[in-house]
C-alpha cells in the first residue's frame, strides 16, 4: 500500500496524532487544512464565499469621513491646508490595531492580511478561523516563570503585520485566511475544548495574535469563566489603547525584543523598534506576567554592543526580574544562508545580562543546557531544573526558594 493509500487511522497512528473533540494534539503545530487535504488526497480549497461573508466586524479604527474624526490621524497639518476636514471620494479606513497604521481603500488589506475594508468597514477574515491547533507545554512558548510543567492549548490564525526574514512559523503567519478550508469555531467552543483536554492555559501563539485581537479577548473571556489562564506569544507590535483590553483579559505575555536597533528592525522585520518597547514597558506595568525573548541571530543582531544596550534597557525600564530569553537561530525561510547560533554566543548575551543585574537569564533552543535551568538569585542553587521543554526538578514552595527562602519572581500556581 503506498503512502498516500493509508487509510484515515492507519495515517493517523503514523502520525502521531491524537483526536479529542475534534481537535488536535500533536508534536509540532499543524495547519489543520494540511490535515484535510492529506486525509482526502484532495487539493488546498479556498473557503468558498466571498471576503464579505467570511468576515466580522473588527474594532480600532478609523473611517476618512466620519463625522468628528481626527483627521490629523492620517494628513499633515500641511496636508489639510487650513480645512477642518479632509473630503476622500473613496471610503479610506485608517487601521489602528498596531503600528504599521494602515490606511486600506475598498477591498484593500492591511499588511497582516486579516484585516480588509468593506465598504467603509474595516473586517477581520480570522475571526473564529483557526488553522493552527496544538498541545504544547508552557515551556516552549517560552514561558519560565508561569505555572512549569503546564499544558497549553494552543493555536493560531493567519496573518502578521511583521514580515521578519527569520520566522520559523512563516507558513502560517505570512499566509491568508482564504489560503485554509476551516470551519468557525466559537471562543466558548475553544475554551471547552481546552478544559476537556485538561490544559490550564491557552496559548495565543504561533502568529502575531493581535491581529486576531476580537477573536482572542472573546475567548480568554470564556477561559475566564472556567479558570483557565491565557497567554499570548507576540511581537509587541500593537497600539497602546489595544494592549491595554489584552492586558486585561490575558495573564501572562511574552514578547520578543528582536534586537535592540531600528536598523535591523527595518532591514530584517520591516518594523520598528520603538513601539516594541513602549509595549514591554506597558506590560511591566500591570499585572500580566511578562517575559522577553532574543532570538540572536549571527551578524546580525548579535554584537557585545547590541546586546549590552538590550540588557541596560531591560534592566532600566522592567526591573531585574522578569525572565529574559536568549534563544538560539536556526536557518530558516529567507535566511537560510547563516548558521545556527553559537552556543558561545548566548552564554555570552547571559552572561553579559546577568552583569547588569537581571536575574533570570536563560539560553533558548539548546537542549539540556544548564543554562535553561532557574537558579535563586540569592543562594545560587537550582530551584528548577529543566531539560528540552520539560521540568525535571522543582524546589519552589510557596513563590519561595526551598533552600534559603529567597522568594522567586513568576506565576507557580
Amino acid at each position: 500500500m503506498s503512502e498516500h493509500s493509508l487509510s484515515r487511522r492507519e495515517f493517523l497512528s503514523k502520525s502521531g496524532l491524537l483526536i479529542g473533540c475534534g481537535y488536535l494534539a500533536l508534536s509540532s503545530p499543524i495547519i489543520v487544512e494540511d490535515l484535510l487535504r492529506l486525509l482526502s488526497g484532495g487539493p488546498r480549497c479556498a473557503w468558498g464565499q466571498s471576503p464579505d461573508a467570511a468576515s466580522h466586524a473588527a474594532r480600532y479604527w478609523i473611517a476618512a469621513n466620519s463625522p468628528g474624526v481626527d483627521c490629523l490621524s492620517c494628513h499633515s497639518m500641511s496636508q489639510l491646508e487650513g480645512k477642518k476636514q479632509y473630503d476622500h471620494e473613496e471610503k479610506f479606513v485608517k487601521c489602528l490595531l498596531c503600528a504599521q497604521g494602515c490606511v486600506m481603500k475598498e477591498n484593500e488589506r492591511g499588511k497582516c492580511r486579516a484585516r480588509i475594508n468593506i465598504n467603509g468597514n474595516l473586517r477581520s477574515l480570522v475571526y473564529g478561523k483557526p488553522i493552527a491547533i496544538h498541545i504544547d507545554p508552557i515551556e516552549k512558548k517560552p514561558f519560565f516563570h508561569f505555572l512549569p510543567g503546564s499544558q497549553a492549548y494552543s493555536f493560531a490564525t493567519a496573518g502578521c503585520p511583521l514580515s521578519c526574514q527569520f520566522c520559523q512559523n512563516w507558513e502560517i503567519s505570512q499566509s491568508k485566511p482564504e489560503d485554509f478550508s476551516v470551519r468557525f469555531i466559537p471562543p466558548a467552543e475553544i475554551a471547552d475544548d481546552s478544559e476537556s483536554q485538561k490544559a490550564p492555559i491557552i496559548a495565543f501563539t504561533y502568529n502575531e495574535p493581535t491581529v486576531f485581537i476580537e477573536y482572542l479577548t472573546d475567548v480568554a473571556r470564556e477561559a475566564r469563566k472556567k479558570k483557565i489562564r491565557s497567554v499570548m506569544v507576540s511581537c509587541g507590535f500593537m497600539n497602546e489603547e489595544p494592549l491595554r483590553e489584552m492586558c486585561e483579559v490575558l495573564d501572562a505575555i511574552k514578547i520578543d525584543l528582536k534586537g535592540f536597533s531600528e536598523d535591523f528592525y527595518h532591514r530584517v522585520c520591516s518594523a520598528e523598534l520603538k513601539p516594541v518597547l513602549r509595549s514591554i514597558k506597558q506590560v511591566s506595568k500591570t499585572d500580566a506576567h511578562l517575559e522577553i525573548v532574543n532570538l540572536v541571530v549571527p551578524t546580525l543582531n548579535d554584537s557585545d554592543g547590541m546586546l549590552n544596550e538590550l540588557s541596560n534597557w531591560i534592566m532600566g525600564e522592567t526591573g531585574p526580574d522578569v525572565p529574559v530569553h536568549f534563544t538560539r537561530f536556526h536557518p530558516d525561510y529567507k535566511l537560510l544562508n547563516l548558521p545556527p547560533t553559537p552556543i558561545s554566543t548566548l552564554e555570552r548575551a547571559r552572561e553579559i545580562a546577568m552583569s547588569k543585574g537581571i536575574h533570570y537569564a536563560f539560553v533558548g533552543n539548546v537542549p539540556g543546557h544548564p543554562g535553561s535551568s532557574t537558579y535563586c538569585p540569592n543562594c545560587g542553587k537550582v530551584v528548577i531544573n529543566r531539560t528540552g521543554f520539560f521540568v525535571t526538578e522543582n524546589h519552589i514552595k510557596n513563590r519561595r526558594c526551598k533552600y534559603c527562602g529567597h522568594i522567586i519572581a513568576g506565576v507557580w500556581s
